[in-house]
């Protein structure tokens, strides 16, 4: 089993940046990738970003959603069990419900059905 715990959310101002963070714990020595998501009442969960698990920058491999990758930028710390997102110059529109998700397998990092595992989400809402 793997847990995950998302921080970092909150409410900030339109064109801010935001940190988010997520803490893996369990069994990560086997997996995949970690991903971003995010929900806006009304939608689909929506994919944001992704990178391998193991590995280090020379290595490791991230994905972006095309409509988003000016503004987002994943990373990890494998040392502290971490995964981060950073959100440049956020919007209104970008208010919703944030989740970090981990694959153990292979597949498509786009679509959630890869994802094994989710947290409980973090909560950013953008005022303008």
């Amino acid at each position: 089993q793997v847990q995950l715990v998302e921080s970092g959310g909150g409410l900030v101002q339109e064109g801010d940046s935001l940190r988010l963070s997520c803490v893996v714990s369990g069994r990560t020595l086997n997996l995949y990738a970690m991903g971003w998501f995010r929900l806006v009442p009304g939608k689909e969960r929506e994919f944001q970003a992704a990178i391998t698990w193991s590995g280090d920058w020379r290595t490791e491999s991230t994905y972006y959603a095309d409509s988003r990758k000016d503004r987002l930028f994943i990373s990890k710390d494998n040392a502290k069990n971490a995964l981060y997102l950073q959100i440049h110059s956020l919007k209104p529109e970008d208010t919703a419900v944030y989740y970090c998700a981990a694959a153990e397998y292979g597949g498509s990092l786009f679509s959630e059905r890869t994802y094994n595992y989710w947290g409980q989400g973090t909560q950013v809402a953008v005022s303008s």
